[in-house]
């Protein structure tokens, strides 16, 4: 076990006071559920923010002739986010494995909150030269360590406080939490952009969104401080703390079946990873660059279309309590492959509003079926004690190699092959590989939890 001597007494004496009356029960657990996804909200809107404004930034930090350049160089700056995930990772999941996952919750929030303000506040290119870009990677450093905490961690709590039938719709409320922060995100810069007009938006409003995410991240620490610790970690650590253990013999899982759990991890997320960066954050500019959507009804598709995907999630996240997580799993991948081709080439002879709204609403549609499992399908992977770790090392290396730079990749594809519709194929490609590894994984809705 990874549980410490002071995460064993805290829950000692927690256990002692609380009321473990089934209505107790299920009022605390709705209050976790709103404590993890509000948090969860505000994390990702801080976090997201810098996508909707991607084009703004590399005007702003990346100077060039060259407009694809700069666009690249901004999105790097966003892939840099994620390379600090794995760090974030592994130093909040291993507190969260000691010290509780309400603990990692509390801390990641206030990081996030002071790497946003901290952008915000970023001089641009024009006042400090190259030390505004250098700035602006530091705080995307801070942004992505404390997101790979964050994200894992939120979802280990919200399956951790679910009834044993309930976990696919409990989980899935941590990406409910992602989407609604993106999408808060979204809704902010198009507000602002509406506001302050184009020219105003590139010169100073595009810092308004960022402060707006660094003041409310106190609202969501309140909320958090005041709920309790997840059940299943207090079960677990006073079921420690009366083993006796064998002489010579230490309580952590074999390093191998560690690592096998770990990779399982880092598969599954794979193809969460592309699907979700490509319709959440790089769709926009997809849509405004290749398919000459302006900016501001780019915007607003996305938020409709994300709207949409919200509701979707927790559908999804039930359905897979009823009938298993890996159909819902498959079918999404499936449809990855089958549909976005001719969606898109649709969409290449030019579309109105309309039909360019009902193209990204079956992205969303396909994705929620992915998504909404996806949380409990992770937690399923790991045991109580190494859960949080687990989940945050394997879910995080997946993202950084698979999702962070998915903008990047897809902007560079379209520049190298001329074809506009390159980054779909690749999100293809990325299905076909997650189906095989889905295929070979054992169905888990069903049965408790280790």
């Amino acid at each position: 076990m990874t549980f410490s001597k002071g995460s064993t007494m805290n829950a000692g004496r927690n256990s002692a006071v609380v009321d473990s009356s089934p209505r107790s029960v299920e009022r605390r657990s709705r209050k976790a559920v709103v404590a993890g996804t509000l948090g969860h909200v505000l994390e990702w809107f801080d976090f997201g923010v810098y996508a909707y404004v991607a084009v703004i930034l590399a005007q702003n930090f990346f100077p060039s002739d060259d407009p694809t350049a700069s666009l690249l160089a901004s999105f790097a700056a966003f892939g840099v986010g994620f390379a600090a995930r794995p760090l974030g990772g592994y130093f909040f999941g291993r507190m969260g494995d000691k010290r509780g996952r309400r603990a990692v919750l509390l801390a990641t929030l206030l990081l996030m909150a002071v790497a946003t303000l901290g952008i915000a506040a970023t001089p641009d290119y024009q006042s400090i030269g190259i030390a505004a870009p250098a700035l602006l990677v530091f705080f995307r450093l801070l942004q992505g360590f404390s997101a790979g905490g964050e994200t894992t961690t939120a979802a280990a709590f919200l399956v951790e406080w679910a009834p044993p039938k309930k976990r696919g719709l409990f989980g899935s409320f941590m990406q409910i939490g992602s989407a609604a922060g993106l999408l808060l995100g979204t809704l902010v810069v198009a507000l602002v952009t509406m506001i302050v007009g184009a020219e105003g938006m590139s010169d100073w409003g595009w810092r308004i969104p960022f402060i707006i995410g660094g003041i409310l991240a106190p609202i969501a620490f309140i909320i958090r401080r005041a709920t309790d610790e997840t059940p299943m970690f207090t079960a677990a650590v006073r079921t420690t703390q009366q083993e006796t253990p064998v002489p010579g013999k230490g309580a952590e899982e074999p390093r191998l079946s560690s690592f096998r759990r770990v990779l399982r991890a880092f598969l599954f997320t794979m193809f969460w990873s592309v699907a979700f960066y490509f319709f959440l954050t790089y769709m926009p500019t997809f849509l405004q660059r290749e398919f000459e959507v302006t900016a501001g009804d780019s915007l607003w598709i996305n938020t409709i279309a994300m709207l949409f995907y919200i509701c979707i999630i927790p559908i999804a996240g039930a359905l897979s309590d009823r009938f298993g997580r890996k159909p819902l799993l498959i079918s999404s991948c499936v449809g990855f492959i089958v549909l976005p081709w001719p969606l898109f080439s649709f969409l290449t002879g030019g579309a109105g509003f309309g039909a360019v709204l009902v193209v990204v609403m079956v992205v969303g549609l396909l994705l929620a079926l992915y998504t909404g499992p996806a949380a409990a399908t992770l937690a399923e992977f790991f045991p109580t004690a190494t859960r949080s770790s687990g989940m945050a090392i394997g879910y995080s290396l997946s993202t950084v190699v698979f999702g962070g730079f998915t903008p990047y990749i897809a902007t560079w594809l379209i520049d190298a092959t001329g074809n506009s519709l390159a980054p779909v194929f690749y999100v293809g490609i990325v299905a076909v590989l997650a189906v095989i590894f889905l295929a070979t994984q054992k169905e888990k809705a069903k049965l408790e939890m280790e």
